[in-house]
């Protein structure tokens, strides 16, 4: 096969996995990912309808995959394997259990779609990659996959807090983004009602939490603005 019908191949491919990843995606940012023309892309996209992939066109907007398809998966190359079971040992860990737990089952799943031979290179590597940190207890947390839930969904969340004065409050808060580090653990920066204004509060100082009902207005503020205003941790 020329080098050119198999790089034109794999940008293809790799068209089909943005797709199946983001919900909707623009020719620009098509174009400039793998460094084309967007008449390129235009090219692309219609060679890639008429091999029977159901591409929706939003004009003026993008490109979608029709809701509810699904392609095969795609096989990793052995770089991508690596690279995914090295994040496995960095991100395990991670002070909040919820997330580590999370996160072994979604590499579980990625393995079950590698090829025999890269699975067993990736055991391999798994077996020959350490992460060798102090091991200590603080800031550690088991609610992270609950708060991102909340998150998501603009659902509100009731919490029993520790405060810095180790009094126990109650607050009615509207979760707007985590923010972490290997050293502090999880942070959450939300709207608290009580307060009438933004608080960044520990997962690890959260003795209990209930996800409301219902649901709250997205705030306006970008993370940009919000560091701008509110830096204080």
């Amino acid at each position: 096969m020329p080098k050119t019908d198999s790089s034109r191949l794999e940008r293809l491919t790799a068209i089909i996995t943005q797709l199946q990843t983001k919900r909707l995606i623009t020719s620009t940012m098509l174009s400039e990912k793998f460094g084309v023309s967007v008449r390129t892309i235009y090219r692309d996209i219609r060679a890639l309808e008429k091999s029977g992939i159901p591409i929706i066109t939003q004009e003026g907007r993008g490109y979608s995959i029709i809701e509810g398809y699904r392609l095969p998966p795609i096989m990793f190359t052995e770089k991508e394997a690596n690279a995914l079971i090295t994040a496995e040992q960095l991100l395990s860990l991670n002070k909040d259990k919820s997330f580590v737990y999370d996160l072994k089952e979604a590499i579980n799943k990625i393995r079950a779609v590698l090829r025999h031979d890269s699975k067993d290179k990736a055991e391999l590597l798994s077996s020959r990659v350490f992460i060798w940190e102090r091991n200590d207890q603080i800031n550690i947390s088991n609610i992270l996959s609950s708060i991102q839930i909340a998150l998501t969904n603009f659902n509100p969340v009731k919490l029993k807090y520790i405060s810095d004065n180790e009094s126990v409050t109650q607050r009615d808060v509207e979760p707007f983004a985590l923010v972490t580090s290997s050293k502090m653990g999880w942070y959450l920066i939300a709207w608290c009602r009580l307060r009438n204004d933004f608080r960044t509060f520990r997962l690890d100082r959260m003795q209990q939490i209930d996800i409301l009902t219902g649901h709250f207005e997205p705030h306006k503020i970008t993370m940009q603005e919000y560091y701008e205003k509110y830096r204080n941790f």
